[in-house]
């Protein structure tokens, strides 16, 4: 499992006028702790580019991928190059902003990829994938349909998973709501 975590004093800058920048922290920390959880018992590495980060993801049990001024895309390509040179068959990116999360074991039990949208179907919030297949990732606006269109040019199967605890990330103000009303993932982080 590959978790893609921004600095958690710079996460969530849209959010300026709802949450103070504490506030903007510390959600997103929690957010990510719950990613974490939601893994269990995969191994999980995260990729950062902030020292806060990489010790509260050691502290977590991680093994962190030290990937700085890379960019999300970069960040993502190098994570999961790291993890299929280590061995890994099968690689499970989630992001850290996914506040409902649960679950991400399952996301890669089929073979080929699977692309698991946001809410509006615009981004994507978890992809699976087997190692060695030259995937290239294109976060952003509209990076669902480039995704999918990238493993349809690489001749993989898609699969696409409608999960309403997958699909919830907080990007905007108004996404926030909910998040506070969200039921707790059982079980804790891993320590």
């Amino acid at each position: 499992m590959l978790v893609p975590v921004k600095s958690f004093r710079e996460a969530k800058g849209r959010l300026h006028l709802t949450l103070s920048g504490p506030e903007r922290a510390s959600l997103a920390q929690a957010m990510a702790e719950r990613v974490l959880a939601a893994a269990q018992p995969l191994p999980v590495a995260v990729v950062c580019d902030d020292r806060d980060v990489a010790v509260w993801a050691r502290t977590r049990g991680a093994l962190v991928v030290w990937e700085p001024g890379r960019g999300l895309n970069g960040a993502v390509e190098a994570g999961v190059a790291r993890l299929a040179a280590a061995g890994a068959e099968q690689i499970t990116i989630a992001h850290g902003d996914l506040p409902r999360a649960a679950d991400l074991v399952s996301v890669g039990a089929s073979p080929g990829v699977t692309l698991v949208p946001d809410r509006f179907g615009n981004g994507t919030n978890v992809i699976a994938l087997p190692r060695g297949t030259g995937f290239r990732f294109s976060y952003g606006p509209g990076s669902f349909a480039r995704h999918r269109a990238e493993a349809e040019r690489i001749g993989l199967m898609v699969h696409v998973l409608d999960r309403p605890d997958l699909a919830w990330d907080v990007d905007e103000p108004a996404d926030v709501v909910p998040v506070l009303a969200a039921p707790p993932v059982h079980g804790g982080c891993p320590q």
